[in-house]
């Protein structure tokens, strides 16, 4: 293709974005419509709207599309309330529909409505049918060259995965920052599932050993008769089947780094090998009397307290010595909560691209679900669910509560309307909180509100918003005391 062709090509595409958007106000009435694209700064770098019923407020509420990008998830706002902090001063408006655009599992902007009362809530369908004539609009902006900003800037999925917003998470950052240029040996502990081989490939990719290999083996995975030939390599005719020379896995990570994973599960013979590996430097093949030198760095991990290992005898405490020069200990996700979304998000976007699919986003109150569950299996038990939910949503692309494990949905909620009522549900629990708090403090208003933490105008306007009133007798002994 020409240039002058491809800047045709793309000249009309260009032309179809107002056409869609057009479409889309047509189908859901709407006071405008908003298509943009902001950069890691938040700032706008593209905007096409369409205005169909005149606002005194001509700007958007950026706050809504910010926390849509940073959840990566829709949000529908049906009645914002008048303390909400969204609503912007002067903003008459009651009801907002906002799709985060994940283009190449980049938050790359979004496509925002809004509107007034009159037209009524905005529904789940409404939703379901931006997501649709989303696809088209996504490929235009890809195009666009304001979205190589936003390519350039971001972190390739493709990348060993590691991340979170947790001060836990920064903390290991910071260690593998520090360890990554030495070879003294990393012992990583931690549940199983917590990601200890990804801190392994985070230390050894980003280190001077980055271009050897890094060769990962799970202690408890292989027989025990097997694991010393896979792990040591053997020579023609050591034992009976071995008809050729082989090198160990040990061997192949030469000039690399060696994952040892579920090192508690290593026999007591092979304890003894590898600590004369450790102090030697060298290795013997099965069969063989010539030592090999090497140069591996050696990061092992266990879900097991060896120090109680020790204790019981299973483990040597010279080895352990050996290998725990450098101790990183990884918390299980019920005690990172933070890093939650940012790991839903993340492999939610890796395996809708691996399946070929478009972006998903999870119901409102199938996120919640998610977020108040333990995940006793840590990270990967997140990583298997989100792939169940992917198969049973179909071609759906909101992930209904219907969708989750029985054990993340005990009461096998299902998807309705009233599950975007964020604001409704905040209500609720805002009527139900002070309540509580008013009938633990005797109705005493000026009682109550130091303890919740508010001014006594604060809660005057609460009470006044829920239409919560004090008994008449309480009140004048109330008054009293203030």
């Amino acid at each position: 293709m020409s240039c002058a062709q491809k800047n045709m090509k793309l000249s009309l595409a260009y032309s179809l974005l107002p056409k869609l958007l057009d479409l889309i106000i047509g189908e859901i009435p709407s006071a405008r419509i908003t298509v943009l694209m902001m950069n890691k700064m938040n700032q706008v770098i593209f905007k096409e709207s369409r205005e169909v019923a005149h606002s005194e407020n001509h700007e958007i509420n950026t706050d809504i599309i910010k926390n849509a990008l940073e959840k990566k998830q829709p949000i529908i706002i049906n009645d914002f309330g008048e303390d909400s902090v969204l609503l912007d001063s002067g903003n008459n408006l009651k009801n907002v529909l906002c799709l985060p655009l994940i283009i190449e599992n980049k938050p790359a902007g979004a496509i925002y409505l809004e509107r007034n009362n009159g037209f009524g809530p905005y529904t789940k369908e409404n939703l379901e049918l931006v997501i649709a004539i989303s696809k088209p609009i996504k490929l235009i902006l890809k195009n666009r060259e304001e979205f190589r900003e936003i390519r350039e800037k971001s972190a390739e999925l493709a990348k060993p995965f590691l991340g979170g917003q947790s001060k836990t998470f920064r903390y290991i950052l910071n260690l593998i920052d520090r360890v990554k240029n030495t070879d003294a040996p990393v012992f990583i502990s931690g549940e199983s599932g917590t990601g200890k081989e990804l801190v392994a490939k985070a230390i050894h990719q980003n280190g001077p050993r980055k271009n050897g290999k890094f060769v990962a083996v799970n202690c408890g995975a292989i027989p025990e008769f097997l694991l010393e030939s896979e792990l040591f390599g053997h020579v023609k005719g050591a034992f009976s089947g071995a008809v050729k020379d082989k090198p160990g896995l040990i061997e192949e990570a030469d000039g690399g780094t060696f994952f040892l994973d579920e090192i508690g599960d290593l026999s007591p013979h092979l304890q003894a090998k590898l600590l004369r590996l450790l102090q030697e430097k060298e290795i013997r093949r099965i069969g063989e009397n010539k030592p090999r030198l090497i140069n591996v760095r050696f990061i092992s991990a266990t879900n097991k307290n060896i120090e109680k290992e020790i204790e019981r005898g299973n483990f040597r405490e010279d080895l352990y010595y050996r290998l725990k020069i450098i101790s990183v200990e990884l918390p299980p996700l019920r005690e990172r909560r933070e890093d939650l979304l940012f790991f839903l998000n993340h492999f939610l976007g890796k395996y809708c691209a691996e399946m070929k699919r478009e972006r998903a986003y999870f119901s409102p109150r199938a996120l919640e679900l998610l977020m108040n569950y333990t995940w006793p299996g840590n990270v990967r038990e997140l990583q298997n669910e989100i792939q169940r939910c992917l198969v049973f949503a179909g071609e759906d692309n909101i992930i209904k509560e219907e969708c989750l494990s029985p054990k993340i949905n005990p009461q096998r909620e299902c998807f309705t309307t009233s599950s975007y009522g964020f604001f409704q549900a905040r209500a609720e629990f805002e009527k139900r909180f002070l309540n509580q708090a008013l009938a633990r403090w005797n109705s005493n208003r000026a009682r109550t509100a130091e303890e919740i933490g508010l001014s006594r105008q604060g809660l005057f306007k609460l009470m006044k918003k829920h239409n919560i009133k004090v008994p008449k007798k309480i009140e004048i002994k109330s008054k009293n005391a203030l």
